[in-house]
């Protein structure tokens, strides 16, 4: 009797069994319901027809930048291309016994007029953080009339081509949201050329003279910037440097003040008023120049 309960048990589990894959049915479920508890579980294979589950992907978080930013990226360009209507006041020393010095004297005017060829105005400015490069160039070929009060000559004509550059390196003491001021070191070269015609006076029998002086030399400066924010836009930037100090020239001086107005965070407009003083002379030669530029600016500042 025991051996047939047995028999029929078993014959009910497995049919159980069967019907439970035929439907789709669980046999982990199924076999939790027929095995002694505690007993262990098997994990049935999917249903027949039905993929297994993807496997999970894992992404890599993405890697931390390598190292410290480079230099380029913390590095800034502004250009500022302006036009200087200057006047020029100047003295040449010369080795003529009856004119020892020649003075020359154009308005700008007569130099936009007189102007023999192309000539060059621009500065760049390289700001990396507190630290920055300031560079200004300048190139001015002119032929001018000269007007002589000696009793020798009766004028004359002088082509003068004077070349100038700056460079400072600047280092930013205030920076709040309404101003900045920067203060530095820097050098300033001077190429001076000129040809001067002098007409003698035929009466007094003198003949014309001609007088060729160049020179080139180079003056240690110290300079200092200071800009302030008037809002809507506006702005002043007010900039100064002294230098020479009998290095060179006895003295090399130079300031600038402009107005300007925001346009865009990469345009800004800017007018002003610049002068640029020399005094020059050596004494292994008769040369010596004493110059004197100024006038209005008007200008852009282009940041890139």
């Amino acid at each position: 009797m025991a051996k047939m309960i047995t028999v029929l048990v078993s014959r009910a589990v497995l049919m159980a069994l069967l019907t439970a894959i035929a439907a789709g049915g669980s046999i982990s479920a199924l076999a939790q319901q027929y095995l002694a508890p505690g007993g262990p579980v098997v994990a049935a294979p999917p249903p027949p027809g039905l993929a297994p589950p993807p496997a999970p992907v894992l992404v890599a978080p993405p890697a931390p930048p390598s190292g410290a930013p480079g230099f380029i990226s913390g590095l800034q360009v502004i250009a500022y291309p302006y036009l200087w209507l200057a006047g020029l006041n100047m003295g040449i020393e010369t080795p003529l016994a009856r004119a020892p010095q020649i003075n020359i004297s154009a308005g700008s005017g007569e130099i936009l007029s007189n102007v023999s060829y192309m000539p060059f105005m621009g500065a760049a400015e390289l700001p990396y953080g507190p630290f920055g490069v300031l560079a200004d160039g300048l190139h001015v070929p002119l032929v001018v009339p000269i007007t002589t009060r000696n009793i020798f000559f009766q004028g004359g004509s002088s082509a003068v081509v004077l070349d100038v550059a700056t460079g400072d390196a600047l280092y930013r003491l205030l920076d709040q949201p309404g101003q900045t001021a920067d203060a530095g070191l820097g050098f300033r070269f001077w190429g001076a050329s000129t040809v001067t015609t002098l007409f003698g006076r035929s009466l007094l029998q003198v003949q014309t003279q001609q007088v060729n002086a160049s020179g080139s030399w180079t003056d240690p400066l110290i300079a200092g910037r200071y800009h302030r924010d008037f809002g809507y836009g506006f702005g002043l930037t007010a900039y100064g440097d002294v230098g020479g100090f009998g290095i060179a020239a006895h003295s090399d001086w130079e300031i600038i003040g402009m107005l300007e107005y925001v346009w865009n965070p990469q345009l800004t407009f800017d007018i002003g008023y610049r002068s640029l003083n020399v005094a020059y002379s050596t004494s292994r030669r008769p040369l010596g120049f004493n110059v004197h530029m100024k006038g209005p600016v008007i200008g852009l500042t282009l940041r890139f």
